[in-house]
């Protein structure tokens, strides 16, 4: 079986699109080749910034003969409709068959398609991927219709078995396929000549290409540590930069220059950020004083120099960027030490967050009186609270946020300690927009605590009250985030909080200061809270509970329940349910639930009453309904006790102790008993059931 190998040469991809391509470049080829049956044992894509590269192995020669049946029109049917079945089939009326069917005679055709060669099926394939290949930029040169991201240079499309290699023929715009490539564009930039894919990653090795991505970054990460570590520094790792910085070079060469002096002082993060974004240089710092010191850069070639001229060059261009971050901090701590934060609160008064929500400096206002409202519930200082929500979006205002928008809030931070605000302030400056992402920590000092759920239950409240709700996959304000922001900052410091309560009182403090276009109607403020935005939340915790083992039926079963609006509450209840139901006992128990709530309510159908009350153990017939009586009395007691102290597990277990007398009773007796007194008394008994069990969760709820 022959092997294939495709090169798409052109000029420079961008390192960002890089791995996505190799990726297109595979699913099309092989998905092309499969549909016409023309099957594969392993495909490989590889890439470079100036090459796409898939290696297939194992292919079939040959496309199989494919025979099918069709059935066609009745035997004298009219003309047209034969001459139809007959081009769709591509034959003549001489080679159709007639069959006798129940419904009578009728034509078929027996069409054999016979397979393809395998180059004629890649050429097509191939220039249909070429041709339609989705970057996500691209651009045409010269006369020709073609578009690719740069302009393409050269095709390889080589068939390789054991006697030897053929091209296959290929021609896009004027570039003909062919079996020659080229290596590094300044160190080996000849033609090189290729049988097949070892022949063609050993060449391009010599002329200095590294072929693989995974390869490069291993390289680079390698040479740069070891630099780092003979220098007793450290490097910082960022596997996104290292990505990137692969995706730059194609025989990298690592190298580490220092920084100057007169800008040690500066915060790491500004050092980091700004040698990341404007240079795509590493960090390196000092494991003992967290300084960053040094950088690492990786050059495209070997020079003769040993690249002190490339470190030369861009040692010049760093103190340029970094002279202009040096301004910027300087000027804001002038600002934040003489003048404080009000110049800065100032100007967010200029700047809208949402047209029907205000400016940043009503945004701040409302979150402060939030936070305020929050502080005693997190255990923080209702004051402190509020002055760091009224500076927490300050640095906004700052010349270093506004070069480096990523640095907000931890320049916040910065800037609260030079002007010598209170730690805790200083603190949820940086803390309150976490967390932003599933991984990302959360934080726990009460008021960062307090000011980071403000400022995402303000968010939420806000969009809600406008009706600008994610819908499908659109998620235009993050909202989704926010929830879940909400929701771990409760659960993973323990608050109890009612969300009905907060967002109502949020709510009505923002509703006189919304536009007049937004609909409102006399019962819309509970509507958005309770019918609305909670509901919102309790979608996301039981995504985020199921990522967790626990099953949205039991999630379900606990919401169905009052003070679903504390999330602590709620989560506690689902827990223990979750492993109540995983037990022995649980399973049981709701099986047996399940059959009491049933036979209850088709007897409530069927005789148009409510069997809620009225059962008496003096009219128990049987030992077993008597036990049933006695163990839900204990049981309902029991349980309650351990609701109201929250101990849900105890609750679990005192609803377990009831399994085996519910079990005996539906063994023992015949709840639709001849007997209306008995039957009565027998059904209000399970009524007894459901409602001691519906103590701890609507057990109705739960699927099985």
């Amino acid at each position: 079986m022959p092997d294939l190998l495709i090169e798409l040469f052109s000029e420079e991809i961008p390192a960002r699109m890089q791995a996505r391509a190799a990726e297109d470049l595979k699913k099309r080829m092989t998905d092309g080749l499969v549909e016409v049956g023309l099957t594969y044992a392993g495909a490989r894509a590889l890439s470079t910034p100036r090459r796409l590269t898939l290696a297939m192995e194992g292919l079939l020669e040959h496309s199989p003969t494919v025979r099918e049946e069709r059935k066609g029109p009745k035997v004298g049917a009219p003309d047209k409709a034969i001459e139809g079945f007959l081009r769709g089939a591509g034959l003549t009326r001489d080679q159709l068959e007639e069959r006798d069917t129940p419904k009578g005679a009728v034509y078929f055709a027996l069409i054999e398609k016979p397979g393809r060669p395998a180059a004629e099926i890649i050429a097509e394939v191939l220039e249909d991927t070429i041709r339609n290949f989705p970057w996500s930029k691209s651009m045409r040169w010269g006369a020709g219709s073609l578009r690719w991201v740069r302009p393409l240079q050269s095709i390889v499309c080589l068939l390789s078995k054991e006697d030897g290699a053929e091209v296959v023929p290929l021609d896009i715009d004027g570039i003909a396929s062919g079996n020659t490539t080229y290596g590094h564009r300044f160190m080996a930039p000849d033609q090189i000549t290729v049988t097949g894919f070892d022949d063609y990653a050993a060449k391009l090795k010599r002329a200095h290409v590294v072929l693989d991505p995974a390869e490069r970054e291993a390289a680079i990460w390698q040479e740069a540590t070891n630099q780092a570590f003979a220098s007793g520094l450290e490097v910082v790792e960022d596997k996104g930069l290292l990505a990137e910085v692969a995706g730059l070079v194609e025989w990298p060469v690592v190298l580490m220059g220092a920084i100057d002096d007169e800008f040690l002082a500066l915060p790491p993060e500004v050092l980091q950020t700004s040698m990341k974004e404007h240079q795509k240089f590493f960090s390196v710092r000092n494991p003992k004083t967290g300084r960053i010191e040094k950088f690492i850069t990786v050059a495209n070639r070997e020079t003769a120099d040993n690249g002190a001229t490339i470190l030369a060059g861009n040692q010049k261009v760093l103190s340029a960027r970094l002279a202009d971050a040096k301004f910027f901090w300087e000027n804001d701590l002038r600002t934040v030490t003489e003048q404080g934060f009000e110049p800065w609160v100032g100007k967010l008064g200029n700047v809208t967050f949402h047209n029907k929500l205000g400016t940043q400096a009503a945004r701040i206002d409302r979150i402060a009186a939030l936070a305020r409202e929050i502080a005693p519930v997190v255990g923080a200082d209702a004051d402190l609270a509020e002055q760091a929500a009224r500076v927490a979006k300050a640095d906004l205002s700052s010349e270093m946020v506004y070069e480096f928008p990523e640095l907000q809030g931890l320049m916040g931070r910065y800037y609260a300690e030079a002007a010598g605000l209170p730690q805790e302030v200083a603190n949820a400056c940086e803390a309150h927009y976490s967390p932003l992402g599933p991984s990302d920590d959360v934080p726990t000092e009460p008021v960062s605590v307090a000011v980071a759920l403000a400022d995402k239950l303000d968010t939420l409240t806000g969009f809600w009250a406008i009706d600008e709700k994610p819908t499908g996959s659109k998620d235009p304000f993050a909202l989704r985030r926010a929830a879940l922001g909400v929701i771990r900052l409760v659960l993973e410091n323990d608050v109890r909080m009612g969300l009905r309560e907060i967002i109502g009182l949020h709510f009505s403090g923002m509703e006189n200061s919304l536009p007049a276009d937004v609909k409102k109607t006399e019962h819309w403020g509970a509507i958005l809270v309770e019918q609305n935005l909670l509901f919102f939340f309790h979608d996301r915790l039981k995504v985020f509970l199921r990522d967790q083992g626990i099953r949205h039926d039991v999630i379900d079963s606990c919401i169905a329940m009052d003070g679903n609006d504390d999330l602590t509450l709620l989560v506690k209840r689902a827990r223990a349910l979750e492993d109540f139901m995983a037990s022995d006992d649980g399973t049981n128990l709701l099986q047996g639930f399940k059959r009491a709530n049933n036979i209850l309510a088709q007897a409530e159908e069927k005789d148009g009453v409510e069997y809620s009350y009225g059962a008496g153990k003096k009219f128990a017939e049987d030992d077993s309904e008597v036990a049933l009586f006695d163990a839900l009395a204990q049981s309902e007691g029991a349980i309650s006790s351990a609701i109201e102290t929250e101990d849900f597990a105890a609750a679990m277990g005192s609803m377990a102790a009831l399994r085996a007398p519910v079990d005996a009773f539906f063994e023992a007796v015949q709840v639709n008993s001849d007997n209306e007194v008995v039957r009565r008394n027998r059904l209000n008994l399970l009524s007894q059931i459901r409602k001691v069990c519906g103590q701890v969760a609507d057990l109705t709820r739960i699927e099985g």
